[in-house]
């Protein structure tokens, strides 16, 4: 099986060389997935907002790896305050809206991201498991 790339216009992790996933076969992992808005290219600096473009971004990144949400089956939130957990929360439960169905997740305080980043996420997806 080959490896692939999947870019995404309007999501980059800036300068570095890196896709925003990659897939091989059925499964895609996505790099770090953060809140940048695909309009103006900028971070906001609200953590609400940071959390809902970080599942907007996700979204797209999925459905670029011909995925969806359905298929996550494990994601790692970094926050760089754990005050961020509640916005995360809020769009987690918008986005994985059935407390049977949802997939394992851990969240880790973690203070190296970029100066204006609040949080970001990576995830796991199985695509067309049964």
């Amino acid at each position: 099986m080959s490896r692939k790339s999947i870019v995404v216009d309007g999501f980059n992790h800036g300068p570095q060389p890196i896709p925003a996933a990659s897939r091989v076969g059925n499964l895609l992992m996505t790099g770090g997935v953060h809140g940048l808005d695909p309009t103006t290219g900028k971070i906001p600096d609200d953590v609400v907002e940071q959390a809902r473009l970080t599942f907007l971004q996700l979204g797209r990144i999925l459905e670029a790896g011909q995925a969806s949400f359905d298929d996550i089956v494990r994601m790692t939130f970094y926050v760089k305050t754990p005050e961020a957990r509640a916005a995360i929360n809020s769009e987690w439960s918008a986005a994985f809206p059935d407390p049977a169905s949802r997939p394992a997740r851990h969240t880790l305080v973690y203070e190296h991201l970029a100066p204006n980043v609040l949080l970001q996420c990576d995830a796991m997806a199985v695509i067309g498991r049964v």
